[in-house]
């Protein structure tokens, strides 16, 4: 593979001549990875549902916690992964951090086996899992240089919306890995249900490890760094002096946050509310729902021209579909309650793409991409809060309610400020 010597995506030759096809090939790589990443992350969002069906003896609130827990480490971890493209290059730590990804599925393999296995080591591999959720960070921070402006819109939602598929892919698969007897015979034997059927919970992580490897394949000899992308910590940290990086942040949770939150709590959330409905393999479609219009999002506000717009409608969606949740959780309809939910993640799916097609606009050069990875970093802290708030509002008032409110709450906020500084009529900055 030839080294590339300059990139200049911004000239219509360049980029019909050259750039789109390295461009493409870069993101079809990032997407594959991202899926994987998105997959370990979010695993004990299913493996917590199945854990005290196998011996495990843990309450709902240290399920929500296991739950939780990746989405703490994995915002955290992207503070520091934003910068890791712009240091060592997009296509290095794209195999780096893809690596690791091996260390908590495996771990993870071998611990669900065991019922005996300390609570404390659940919640070292759980930590482990933000590995996964550091990923999206890096990647936008890598995808968003490749692409020129008029583009970045949709590539990102594509990166970022498919690689987002991964969460509804771990929920999806799970269900049926874990009846997989052949996998499950050659890594540890079965588990003995109540009833005497026989599961292999232990296939939820260890399918994943060829995956894994050839996506470090695929990244190592696929990918490529780009020449003067790279930037210097101080370079980079300098974008959080900037008002619109944390007013774009605030949103960013509002959308993303919302979407990787509730996907982690959904399985145990229709559980809690709904235990005599066997519904949790449903679960799947929330996430599926979110991250599948996330390109579009990016996509219309290309079309549009306006990401702020298409971000101010699909607020009040939201803020209508939350109250909706609220209304058939109290009717106790389950079929209501999960249509309004679907319309809720739809509505985080949209902003997602909306919101990414926002930064380049009100941000130049590469200043783009530390905004890109900061935002998302900050939005993944949602995969904690919102598991947490909904097993505290359960375990205190015995009912979802409670954070349902502060979620709307949190809505309405976030409308007044889409609208006051970037959709209306002599906003700030139009976007």
């Amino acid at each position: 593979m030839s080294k590339i010597a300059e990139w200049t995506p911004e000239v219509p030759q360049f980029w019909e001549a050259t750039g789109k096809k390295i461009a493409r090939k870069n993101l079809l790589i990032s997407v594959f990875a991202l899926i994987l990443a998105f997959i370990v992350w979010q695993i004990w969002s299913v493996v917590a549902v199945r854990l005290n069906d196998v011996g495990f003896n843990l309450s709902k609130n240290e399920l929500f916690t296991l739950a939780a827990l990746p989405g703490l480490t994995g915002a955290t971890l992207r503070l520091v992964y934003t910068f890791m493209p712009g240091l060592i290059g997009g296509k290095n730590w794209t195999v780096i951090s893809t690596t690791v990804l091996l260390i908590p599925t495996i771990g993870i393999g071998f611990a669900v086996q065991n019922p005996e296995t300390p609570y404390y080591v659940l919640v070292i591999l759980a930590a482990l899992c933000g590995l996964g959720g550091g990923n999206l960070s890096s990647s936008t921070a890598n995808i968003n240089a490749f692409f020129p402006k008029h583009a970045k819109g949709t590539a990102n939602g594509i990166n970022v919306g498919i690689g987002n598929l991964g969460v509804s892919v771990v929920q999806f698969v799970t269900p049926i890995a874990i009846g997989i007897g052949f996998i499950g015979m050659m890594t540890g034997g079965p588990q003995v249900l109540a009833n005497g059927s026989e599961v292999f919970i232990q296939n939820a992580a260890f399918i994943w490890v060829v995956p894994i490897v050839a996506a470090i394949l695929l990244a190592a000899f696929g990918m490529d760094n780009l020449p003067n992308a790279k930037q210097s910590f101080k370079e980079q940290i300098v974008v959080l002096k900037h008002k619109h990086m944390w007013i774009m942040t605030w949103l960013y949770v509002m959308c993303f946050g919302s979407f990787i939150g509730y996907s982690a709590a959904f399985p145990l959330l229709i559980r809690s509310e709904f235990p005599e409905i066997n519904a949790v393999q449903l679960a799947f479609l929330g996430p599926f729902v979110g991250a599948t219009l996330r390109p579009l999002g990016g996509w219309i506000s290309d079309k549009v021209n306006s990401g702020a717009m298409v971000t101010h409608w699909t607020i009040i969606v939201m803020i209508l579909a939350t109250g909706g949740v609220v209304y058939f959780l109290n009717m106790h309809n389950f079929m209501g309650f999960l249509i309004m939910f679907l319309i809720l993640f739809a509505g985080t799916g949209v902003a997602n793409g909306s919101t990414f097609r926002m930064v380049p606009f009100i941000f130049d050069g590469k200043q783009a991409g530390p905004v890109l990875g900061f935002t998302a970093a900050f939005g993944a802290y949602g995969a904690f809060f919102i598991p947490k708030i909904f097993g505290w509002s359960i375990e205190t008032t015995g009912s979802a309610n409670l954070a349902l409110y502060l979620f709307i709450g949190y809505y309405v906020s976030s409308l007044v400020v889409c609208w006051y500084w970037y959709s209306r009529k002599g906003a700030e900055v139009k976007c």
